[in-house]
């Protein structure tokens, strides 16, 4: 049977509660989680510029000009991004 809204709202407030009232110390260090969200956030932006290097290509944007705009040059972001971008 489907809980109830007000079943579904309690559980989220005792759930927020329990973990507001958690002193106990965290897993990782605020260093180790910086690092971790950089890294997260670097995967991030790549798959977003091979996207975009994808786009590119299909839409016939030479090798040398992508290159250019990802601070390389044309051979080295055909290499790349072949892979991805044919």
């Amino acid at each position: 049977m489907p809980r109830s809204f007000e079943e579904i709202v309690a559980q989220s407030e005792a759930m927020a509660t329990s973990l507001e009232a958690d002193d106990s110390p965290p897993s990782v260090s605020k260093e180790e989680a910086a690092l971790r969200a950089a890294a997260l956030r670097r995967a991030l932006a790549e798959t977003e510029l091979g996207e975009a290097v994808a786009v590119a290509r299909r839409a016939g944007v030479p090798w040398q000009r992508i290159g250019e705009a990802v601070g390389t040059s044309g051979e080295a972001a055909r290499q790349k991004y072949r892979a991805i971008a044919p």
